[in-house]
């Protein structure tokens, strides 16, 4: 046993080793500076997201208690998968109070297995906290792609959680398909930043099967394969990708090919102008003219031919500099992507309330890619949120969010190059 004043010794040794430590950590962390640094530094984001993902869970459970469900689609989803369990595979005779089944083969397996999970679509409480786990998953994996792009400030992750009751009510009040399937797709967008572009390939394709919006991504996603992979592994990706649908499909193929094609895949499909939120100032008689969709498809393409040439030079550069395993590099195959589906949003035929989550989790980084000041960004994000919880739409609503979606691109094609400060902060990050 050590003489007394040699434990003395030690445990005064270490009391000052503690002390010093607890100095260093209140000089380093517990500072008006470090407190600013979790505010606005993006390198920091990881520290606001797990603050906010664990708030979200206790919001989201307060909504679902508290505010009363809405019936939109869920039945029919239920009776549309329900003539499957019952053994019918032609996809024209697969029907629901709303109509036909228009969701190609994964939305029918992925409900099917929602079906038995909330007793036949009978416990929508459960369906509810189902899909309160989706939107958790889906913004823990929004909060990984902002952390390590390094784009926005932690702030901007506010706006994303705390702003929108719109958001909110698709997910955990409406039940709608649109979340599960961009669920897949963020999956998938975290498994092409960290170069697993097969697995990647067969989340996205299986967000595919499950809502068709997901291909508003494709033309980016397109020139990321050939400039990562060549025109061999292209090949490779859009065979995962075509087999994947041809397997899911296969029952319903073999059942009846033309159903399942003109009914999961149908681009030509006529929607109800009183649901749109983006054309409301248009006559109906000019809403549903054909040659108005043609105008619109056609704008779609040329615009995505404009920015083909400054997306294919920032995916040959995320190439070149994904192997450094530097986040930031993540940007030169973010804006791309998320560009090429903001412009497909724009130039729909028409949008639906549910159809907001098609891109507001990639909003935010779209807005701080514009050489916009803070003021105007959040502005433009203020009247978007708006334009989404004006109901019925208006002709100012929808004028607005065309004005918004304009801005947008506007701000992204004046920035089109690649700048300086991307470099500098590469050379920061390595």
């Amino acid at each position: 046993m050590a003489p007394p004043g040699k434990r003395h010794r030690a445990q005064s040794t270490k009391i000052q080793v503690i002390n010093r430590r607890l100095a260093k950590f209140q000089a380093k962390y517990l500072t008006t500076d470090f407190a600013k640094r979790l505010v606005f530094d993006p390198s920091l984001l990881w520290v606001s997201a797990i603050l906010l993902l664990v708030g979200e869970l206790f919001v989201n459970v307060l909504v679902i208690q508290r505010i009363p469900y809405t019936e939109i689609d869920w039945i029919a989803y239920m009776q549309e998968v329900e003539g499957v369990v019952n053994g019918t595979w032609d996809y024209s005779k697969l029907k629901g109070d709303t109509g036909p089944l228009v969701y190609p083969a994964g939305f029918v397996y992925l409900f099917t297995i929602l079906y038995y999970l909330t007793n036949y679509g009978k416990n929508i409480r459960l369906a509810q906290y189902i899909f309160c786990g989706i939107y958790l998953i889906t913004l823990a994996l929004v909060f990984r792609i902002y952390s390590k792009s390094r784009k926005i400030p932690p702030y901007m992750l506010i706006f994303i959680c705390c702003t929108s009751y719109r958001v909110h009510s698709i997910y955990v009040l409406r039940l709608f398909n649109d979340p599960v399937a961009i669920m897949f797709l963020f999956c998938s967008i975290n498994l092409f930043m960290e170069g697993y572009w097969t697995l990647g390939s067969v989340f996205y394709s299986f967000a595919v099967s499950i809502k068709m919006n997901i291909l508003l991504f494709a033309p980016a996603l397109l020139l990321a394969y050939i400039a990562s992979q060549g025109i061999y592994g292209t090949l490779k990706q859009l065979t995962i990708c075509a087999g994947l649908q041809i397997v899911l499909g296969a029952p319903f193929l073999l059942a009846n090919p033309l159903a399942y094609l003109i009914g999961s895949f149908n681009l030509g499909r006529v929607f109800l102008f009183e649901w749109t939120v983006n054309w409301r100032f248009l006559p109906e008689e000019i809403f549903i003219h054909p040659g108005f969709h043609i105008t619109l498809l056609l704008l779609h393409v040329v615009l995505l031919a404009i920015f083909a040439k400054p997306w294919f030079r920032y995916m040959k550069s995320f190439a070149k500099l994904q192997p450094t395993g530097v986040g930031i590099v993540s940007q030169l195959f973010l804006l791309p992507l998320f560009t090429a589906n903001l412009i497909g949003v724009a130039f729909s035929r028409s949008l639906h309330y549910q159809f907001y989550v098609w891109y507001f989790h990639t909003l935010p980084y779209l807005l701080w890619s514009t050489p916009y000041s803070i003021w105007l960004r959040l502005c433009i994000l203020g009247f978007i949120e708006m334009c989404w919880n004006t109901f019925p739409s208006t002709y100012a609503s929808s004028a607005i969010l065309h004005v918004c979606h304009f801005l947008i691109i506007c701000g992204i094609f004046w920035r089109r190059h690649p700048t300086k400060d991307l470099k500098i902060d590469i050379k920061k990050d390595k």
